[in-house]
């Protein structure tokens, strides 16, 4: 794609330009807001309720303090607030390092927007895989499964895991506002709901159903497929003769939903199933009852046969252009033999080389006045 020449003339104050091309500098401004909040007594106690995590619970024992923190409608604010950092980053991330690539590269229109998705997912992925798997290791829940389900409920959680759900639920929910920021085509925006709407619904469930432990692992499990995806994607723009990534790609999707079910089952199923604390307590935050179980065992399962269901559209898809392509390069063999055939036979008639190339004869005195004056009939006569 050719490098957009910059319109000098500015847009009108609280147009829908001026709001597209300003939006990083406005949300960070109300970003800073809320940090000068923090220097004035009156305002503090409502700019800590955005920008640090709520709910602290300090656990003293041999002589060690631990903190801890469980959820509640005060994170509502502080997801807001980083939401409004999300933004922010994607459009760093987007300027400075996205847009100059594709000056370089100069894709296409429908190349650009998807390298475009692919460049920030990626980052993403791979920032939060890191994260998570650091936490995984912190908590011991590799070494130990029994612990996704043992104890439950898992109302306390550490600094490092509260903070990553909130950091997610704000990225996701960032997502909504970017679909207009970035100037979404229309027909992309249902499939672009339905993407986010899926990732709210289970990282919200797994944080307010107190099914932390068992969120964090499908995540990162999810997150590693996808970054390998979004990787082989931008590996394949640079040289399109590079595809090898999304064969080991497709290995590794079909096993994370297997992965995925298994997981879900093993937990929810059967040690959620014989779990001691049964019944529905929302003070103490215990949702193991029977329908609860089931409601989230349909949606898990719902999800990933919606996802298997799109993964095998995109194989079959693959695979037709695969052969269109295929068919395209012998094409042009058969049209260039099937033209010289031809010319030989017009040549064989005794017509002159002016027929077959403007369907008009010459004046007959530049042949000899044996030839008779012929038109061939054109489209334009």
């Amino acid at each position: 794609m050719a490098i957009r020449k910059k319109n000098n003339k500015n847009p009108p104050v609280f147009s829908h330009e001026f709001v597209i091309q300003n939006h990083a500098d406005i949300v960070s401004c109300v970003a800073m807001v809320f940090l000068l909040g923090l220097m004035f007594e009156v305002t503090s106690k409502v700019a800590v309720l955005f920008i640090t995590v709520q709910y602290n619970v300090t656990i003293s024992s041999n002589e060690t303090t631990l903190n801890y923190f469980h959820h509640g409608l005060k994170d509502l604010a502080t997801v807001f607030f980083y939401m409004l950092v999300a933004i922010i980053m994607h459009a760093i991330i987007q300027e400075y390092v996205l847009d100059k690539i594709n000056r370089k590269m100069h894709f296409s229109k429908t190349k650009h927007s998807k390298f475009n998705e692919s460049g920030q997912l990626s980052i993403f992925y791979l920032f939060s895989c890191v994260w998570g798997a650091s936490i995984l290791t912190s908590e011991n829940l590799l070494s130990n499964p029994v612990s996704l389900w043992e104890g439950y409920p898992h109302t306390l959680m550490p600094f490092q895991m509260k903070f990553f759900y909130i950091s997610q639920l704000g990225y996701w929910l960032h997502a909504l506002p970017e679909l207009y920021f970035q100037k979404t085509k229309k027909e992309d925006v249902p499939r672009q709901l339905v993407y986010i709407s899926l990732y709210l619904v289970h990282i919200a469930g797994a944080y307010i159903l107190n099914l932390n432990r068992l969120g964090l692992v499908l995540l990162v499990l999810h997150y590693f497929v996808e970054l390998l995806f979004h990787v082989s994607r931008l590996v394949y723009f640079s040289n399109e003769n590079r595809q090898s990534g999304f064969t080991v790609w497709a290995i590794l999707y079909v096993l994370g939903r297997l992965l995925t079910l298994s997981l879900s089952v093993l937990t929810v199923g059967f040690g959620l199933a014989g779990a001691e604390q049964q019944g529905l307590d929302l003070a103490a935050g215990n949702f193991n009852v029977l329908f609860v179980r089931v409601t989230v065992l349909a949606a898990i399962c719902a999800t990933q046969a919606f996802m298997m269901w799109k993964f095998i559209n995109f194989q079959l898809r693959r695979w037709r252009e695969h052969a269109q392509q295929q068919a395209q390069k012998k094409k042009p063999v058969s049209v260039k033999s099937k033209a010289k055939k031809d010319k030989s036979t017009r040549a064989g008639n005794g017509l002159p080389r002016v027929f077959v190339v403007t369907g008009r004869c010459e004046s007959p005195q530049k042949y000899g006045s044996t030839i008779p004056e012929y038109r061939i009939p054109s489209s334009q006569s």
